[in-house]
């Protein structure tokens, strides 16, 4: 594994990770979030644990470099692609469809939750192999 890239990888992961979390989020489900307002915490108490949040994203940013270094072919953005694919649906099935079943919101959230959360690991597989890339060879 190459330390440098690997930590670099897993930094721009975290880093794309929380604009695609606030774009998703706290753009484009804003209003479905309004909606259910009684289902979430109050604002000031979220934002209160922010932190562990952004620790447990940092964590799970470098996991998932991590994991991607273990079956790591060579193949370009493609492997990102396919990657990121898998562990989307990994993820973003039971986060969005387990929330469903336990919390009080529409299908339709659900369903958002799922779609955005599987786009967001594909672009995050994509940055993987972007930075992870082999060395050019020198001439």
């Amino acid at each position: 594994m190459d330390t440098k890239k690997f930590i670099i990888a897993s930094l721009a992961v975290f880093v794309v990770s929380s604009v695609l979390s606030f774009i998703c989020h706290g753009v484009l489900l804003q209003g479905a979030y309004q909606a259910t307002a009684e289902v979430w915490r109050p604002e000031a108490d979220m934002n209160s644990k922010m932190p562990l949040m952004w620790a447990t994203g940092l964590l799970v940013s470098f996991l998932f470099v991590f994991i991607y270094t273990k079956g790591y072919q060579g193949k370009g953005i493609m492997e990102g692609v396919r990657y990121g694919l898998w562990i989307g649906l990994l993820m973003s099935i039971p986060m969005a469809f387990n929330s469903f079943v336990t919390l009080p919101v529409p299908l339709s959230l659900a369903v958002q939750w799922f779609v955005y959360g599987v786009i967001q690991y594909i672009l995050l597989g994509i940055v993987t192999a972007v930075i992870y890339k082999p060395a050019m060879a020198k001439a």
